[in-house]
């Protein structure tokens, strides 16, 4: 899933609820202006299952993407977090979050990036991914959730 220019690393648990918290207030506040790539170039040779535009229209049939993803980006949970990745190519810009949900009984990967963009705290929640997984996600991918009971 991570390209080669992206190092991959995982924060603490403390670290990536605090994330959360602050992403959900930028959501429910109003502040957070959500960009979505529906159309991505990697997507010319990727098969079509796992596309971000697939996934959108499969799972959320005539829907709004951005109450979609304004939606679903604040049911995120320390639970689903996978990795923080940063891309190297942009070493100015924030890390990016990945984190993995079940939909429609289908793995779904997830992989944001919020900037702050002002000093009124507006900030940019960029969504890279939003895809069926090309891979089955394992347990062991989650660092923080619970296992075996």
């Amino acid at each position: 899933m991570k390209a080669s220019y992206e190092k991959s690393t995982i924060e603490s648990e403390f670290d990536v609820s605090t994330y959360l918290e602050r992403l959900k207030y930028a959501l429910e506040s109003g502040s957070a202006t959500i960009s979505f790539q529906m159309n991505r170039q990697v997507d010319d040779a990727r098969d079509r299952k796992y596309t971000n535009r697939y996934t959108m229209h499969t799972l959320f049939p005539d829907e709004d993407v951005v109450a979609v993803l304004k939606r679903e980006l604040a049911t995120l949970t320390v639970h689903d977090y996978i990795e923080t990745v940063k891309d190297t190519r942009y070493p100015k810009r924030s890390d990016m979050r990945v984190f993995g949900k079940k939909y429609s009984g289908e793995d779904v990967y997830i992989k944001i990036r919020v900037e702050l963009v002002g000093s009124m705290g507006n900030n940019y929640v960029f969504v890279m991914s939003f895809h069926f997984a090309e891979k089955a996600f394992v347990e062991t991918d989650f660092p923080y959730r619970k296992r075996g009971g």
